[in-house]
């Protein structure tokens, strides 16, 4: 297998803990991008909502097996995926605080969350650097508790790859 460049490899977190995702219903990857994370769980023969609201991004997910597309503004007045259930929600380097509560609301019982982001002190690797778009310490941690999520694993601090940066993750499961 052809070794894929950093930028579009699938976050290591990610590839880790997606083996806890349930074989069956759909997968939300939330604020997608290009679709790295859609491309390796459609690839896991998952059924995939890869949303995004760049268009552009989207269509580079065009045709492929088991990715349905949906371009979509995350951080408008309405909620535009109000009402729908997922079996597994995965988002990463996205950060929308006024919606986290809406999102993790649409984790079905028994569903798994795998959150990864970037948190406080990353403005001395780059950017993101506004405080608005980063996690304080044990956020994730506190606003999975607060859904009802049970925690099954969690890190947070430097990571080395794919560059130098402070992020925090989770991988979380809405109780049956």
């Amino acid at each position: 297998m052809n070794e894929l460049p950093e930028i579009i490899r699938p976050s290591s977190w990610v590839e880790h803990y997606c083996s806890h995702l349930p074989a069956s219903g759909r997968v939300l990857d939330l604020a997608c991008g290009s679709g790295r994370h859609a491309r390796l769980l459609a690839g896991q023969n998952l059924a995939i909502l890869a949303v995004d609201r760049n268009s552009e991004a989207l269509s580079t997910l065009a045709g492929v097996p088991g990715i349905e597309t949906a371009c979509l503004d995350l951080e408008g007045d309405d909620w535009p995926l109000a009402g729908q259930h997922f079996a597994g929600i995965v988002v990463t380097n996205y950060l929308w605080r006024p919606r986290l509560p809406d999102a993790l609301a649409m984790l079905a019982p028994g569903g798994v969350l795998i959150y990864e982001t970037f948190m406080l002190g990353n403005a001395a690797y780059g950017k993101p650097s506004n405080p608005d778009f980063l996690l304080a310490p044990g956020e994730l941690r506190e606003i999975a508790a607060a859904a009802g999520l049970h925690e099954i694993a969690f890190a947070e601090g430097y990571a080395e790859m794919p560059k130098p940066c402070m992020r925090q993750a989770i991988v979380a499961i809405r109780p049956i």
